[in-house]
């Protein structure tokens, strides 16, 4: 996992490639849903069948309060069922869970330090 100064987050998924369309179009709860988990920017790159997420989050952001908002989300539930239809789990992640958090191997900044 990878914590720097502004508390950004990297994720790796792989995916098949018709969830972009829903990526383009994503739910404006799902959107609120995210921002009130302390989330104040996301995005996600593709490329080939892998995606790439980059959270950046203030102080009251944890993964136990975000999976807690998001179980208690009817909506979010509904596009986390949809996402299952197109992301796959890989093999290191926990049952249930589609998200890993990466290991920060390279910093330019710091290699300069």
């Amino acid at each position: 996992m990878i914590i720097d100064n502004h508390q950004h987050f990297w994720n790796y998924n792989p995916v098949r490639d018709p969830i972009i369309k829903h990526y383009k179009q994503v739910w404006p709860e799902i959107n609120q849903s995210i921002k009130n988990s302390g989330v104040y920017n996301a995005e996600i790159f593709q490329t080939g069948n892998r995606l790439f997420m980059i959270l950046e989050v203030d102080d009251s952001f944890s993964f136990e309060r975000k999976a807690a908002l998001d179980n208690s989300n009817p909506k979010g539930q509904e596009c986390e069922a949809l996402m299952w239809e197109f992301q796959q789990a890989l093999p290191n992640t926990p049952a249930g869970s589609k998200w890993v958090l990466m290991d920060e191997i390279y910093n330019l900044n710091i290699s300069e330090q």
